[in-house]
């Protein structure tokens, strides 16, 4: 019912910067949380950053100052700014939604992932 479209991942040089983008479409009636998690290899997925309804921010210690995440309510975007980006940086990006569909469900959903690699 919920679909989440990623953009915006790539290859990129230590100190560069990338932005994702994520849209959601479908049956939807509102969105609560929405956020960033990512996974790099032979790691456990870990949060990024994450944003309210209400636009309260939360980010991981390793990104705080380099990272922001916004979003746009009417498109039902999320955006993850990506500056100082380092090696360790690189990852599979994925978005999450918390979503209440038209018909009062809540869903959580993720969108397929986009590959962030950071080089020297």
């Amino acid at each position: 019912q919920v679909q989440l479209v990623e953009s915006g991942g790539g290859l990129v040089q230590a100190g560069g910067s990338l932005r994702l983008s994520c849209a959601a479409s479908g049956s939807i009636f509102v969105i609560n949380t929405m956020g960033w998690y990512r996974q790099a290899p032979g790691k456990q997925r870990e949060l990024v950053a994450s944003i309210t309804n209400g636009s309260t921010t939360n980010y991981a210690d390793s990104v705080k100052g380099r990272f922001t995440i916004s979003r746009d309510n009417a498109k039902n975007t999320v955006y993850l700014r990506m500056n100082s980006l380092k090696p360790e940086d690189t990852a599979v990006y994925n978005c999450n939604a918390r979503v209440r569909t038209t018909d009062y469900r809540l869903f959580e959903v993720w969108g397929q992932g986009t590959l962030v690699t950071v080089s020297l």
